[in-house]
């Protein structure tokens, strides 16, 4: 539905910048017809051409501007002045702010094309870090969703994944400070460092200490990325909270839990500066339990009267019998609270207990 609108909007949008050029034309033509001979509005013909630069092909522009000169003539002649010097200056105007314009459309283009390129790249470049998680891992089943900050797909920050180990089921969700490709290049080092180490280190502590490692080698200046990494026990969930937004664990009961770490630690490429070094946290995970991760884009979203989303009061959506299903409740409603486009980009994952 939201897509829906904002395509309708795009649509619309279109039309008008396509409409103007002739509307701006027009409006001075008639304007002219009115004031009559004494003032003098054919300069403002110019305008035109230079509408049509904006959003127009150069093709187009040129057709604009020839269209401004044609309708120019037979005003001038109206008001008694063509082919005098001043209605000489006007057309050579015309002329030279069509040519302008027509160099601007050019320019624009070419810029489009450049920037589409590369969003495309970059945008293949993230779909190949972020890869699907699975639906199920051992007595787990997971959904995900990935809300970009804009209609088209923007790069972000925003890093999650999933893995079966040999130590349990451990997982990841972060976000990266900034946005772009050097974003994307620091979550690939975020997510290689983890299933490199997920699958190595036995303790999930050592996981938290080489993705920090790997991450001090690439990061440069005050550049952080929070993130809590999980593993999955037979009864039980460990956490690390690298300065993120603590977790919501949904009992089988209804009550949710914020899974608030014991000590604070600051986000990875700062682990450094902290005085508690790298210490999990654990809470009670048994059948029917659900836990809720999250980046900051879905707590930050604001409404038309600028109130963050409560997640906390909003975690009873969660109740579909398939978890998809559930999460996909959840979106709908953020973005239904937001009314638009999102701020940030908005990821979130969705871990289910079911009995054996």
């Amino acid at each position: 539905m939201l897509k829906t609108r904002l395509g309708d909007s795009k649509g619309r949008s279109r039309t008008v910048l396509s409409s103007l050029p002739f509307i701006a034309v027009g409006l001075v033509a008639v304007t002219d017809l009115l004031a009559g001979p004494r003032l003098g509005f054919l300069p403002l013909l110019t305008l035109g051409p230079t509408f049509a630069s904006v959003s127009g092909s150069v093709r187009r522009t040129f057709a604009v501007g020839g269209l401004s000169l044609m309708v120019s003539l037979p005003l001038a002649y109206y008001s008694e002045v063509l082919f005098t010097p001043q209605n000489n200056l006007v057309l050579a105007t015309l002329v030279a702010v069509t040519g302008a314009s027509a160099l601007a459309s050019h320019l624009r283009i070419r810029r489009e094309r450049e920037l589409a390129d590369v969003r495309l790249v970059a945008e293949a470049a993230q779909r190949v870090l972020l890869r699907p998680v699975p639906r199920r891992a051992d007595d787990l089943r997971i959904a995900l969703s990935y809300t970009s900050a804009a209609a088209e797909a923007q790069i972000g920050g925003d890093l999650y994944e999933v893995v079966s180990t040999m130590h349990g089921v451990r997982l990841l969700i972060g976000d990266v400070q900034g946005k772009g490709l050097g974003a994307v290049e620091t979550a690939a080092w975020v997510l290689g460092a983890f299933r490199e180490a997920a699958y190595d280190e036995p303790d999930l502590a050592a996981v938290g200490e080489r993705v920090e490692h790997s991450l001090m080698r690439h990061l440069g200046g005050e550049k952080f990325v929070t993130a809590v990494i999980g593993e999955v026990h037979e009864d039980e969930i460990s956490l690390l909270n690298f300065g993120h937004p603590a977790p919501l664990i949904i009992r089988r009961d209804g009550d949710v839990v914020e899974a608030e770490p014991e000590i604070e630690c600051p986000p990875l490429g700062l682990v450094a500066l902290g005085d508690g070094g790298v210490k999990p946290y654990r809470f009670p995970f048994t059948d029917g339990d659900q836990i809720l991760l999250y980046t900051d884009g879905v707590i930050e979203a604001r409404d038309r009267s600028g109130s963050f989303y409560p997640l906390l009061e909003r975690a009873g959506l969660l109740t579909a019998a398939d978890p998809q299903a559930a999460l996909d409740e959840l979106r709908s409603d953020l973005i239904s609270h937001v009314g638009g486009p999102l701020g940030d980009d908005a990821a979130m994952l969705f871990i289910r207990r079911h009995p054996a």
